[in-house]
């Protein structure tokens, strides 16, 4: 039995006893905020696709992959069989054709980079590093551009390759290539912003999805619905180009109209194609995408700077 002489002294109140435990300090390089917010650009370029997740987070984003690629392979078959000057479809038009797609990608994968975050209380970790709040915006608005460019411009080249594979006019299938990713890098970037603009309104990742996807097909069917009942109303050209004014409240006909008008491609392709209301249309057209795009990335850093 311990005798008191064998027992450990009392510590004195406001003392402390410091145990080295074989701890040290880190002596590696500082790589700083812009490696921290190049890692998140990636990991969050990654999520997109589902790279570095289970199996199933995969599939869906592989799918539309397919979706958009697969199409543009059976053009080009068509092409060749019936000896085509041409393609069937222009650059720009084949994008606006399977803008469906690019739409579910996008309310798929904009929450993921955004509300899983907040659903599981990392915020706080992410900004205890040196990465600012801006940091976290710019770089998951990057990754979600960069996803989108990857879905709408892989078609567009599979396209290329093959016009080129068929012996179409080179200068030709260059231009109108050029007119497709000047489509591809509008839509990626006007709707990267309404979809992480959303996202980032709840932690909630089905609700996300579902208020993205709401957003964008009602925003286009009310257009359509609107452009119907003024030719109706008014008929005639005049009719038709006021009409047209209603494309104002949808992204992606905002960005498809106003490709077509700058494009010229309203005057060189036979079929029938949404425009804008003239020069002035293409204008405001152009100066909404601005607001869209600028006013998308101010709300979300007002919104991470309550975070």
């Amino acid at each position: 039995m311990p005798t008191p002489s064998d027992r450990p002294a009392a510590t004195a109140p406001g003392t402390g006893v410091i145990h080295d435990i074989g701890y040290r300090s880190y002596q590696g390089p500082r790589l700083g905020r812009s490696y921290a917010t190049r890692s998140l650009f990636v990991q969050g370029l990654r999520g997109a696709f589902g790279l570095g997740r289970s199996g199933r987070s995969k599939v869906l984003p592989m799918l539309i992959l397919a979706a958009m690629v697969l199409p543009a392979g059976m053009l080009v078959a068509l092409t060749v069989f019936q000896q085509r000057a041409d393609l069937p479809v222009d650059y720009p038009q084949y994008l606006s054709s399977f803008g469906l797609f690019v739409e579910i990608f996008l309310a798929a994968q904009a929450p993921v980079l955004l509300s899983r975050d907040l659903r599981n209380g990392t915020m706080p970790l992410y900004f205890s590093r040196p990465i600012t709040r801006a940091d976290y915006v710019r770089a998951k608005a990057a990754a979600m551009v960069a996803a989108l460019l990857i879905v709408t411009v892989l078609p567009l080249l599979a396209l290329y390759a093959g016009a080129l594979l068929a012996g179409l006019d080179f200068v030709h299938s260059t231009e109108h290539l050029g007119y497709g990713l000047l489509a591809a890098v509008l839509y990626s970037v006007v709707l990267s912003a309404v979809g992480l603009l959303i996202a980032a309104g709840t932690p909630r990742r089905g609700f996300g999805v579902a208020a993205i996807m709401g957003f964008l097909v009602v925003s286009s069917g009310v257009a359509t619905v609107l452009e119907g009942l003024s030719d109706r109303s008014g008929g005639g050209s005049a009719s038709g180009s006021a009409a047209d004014w209603a494309y104002l409240i949808s992204p992606d006909d905002l960005v498809d109209r106003f490709v077509n008008h700058v494009c010229g491609l309203v005057r060189t392709v036979p079929t029938s194609i949404g425009d804008t209301p003239g020069t002035l249309g293409a204008l405001v057209f152009g100066l909404e995408m601005l607001l869209i795009v600028a006013g998308a990335y101010a709300l979300l850093l007002r919104r991470y700077r309550k975070i």
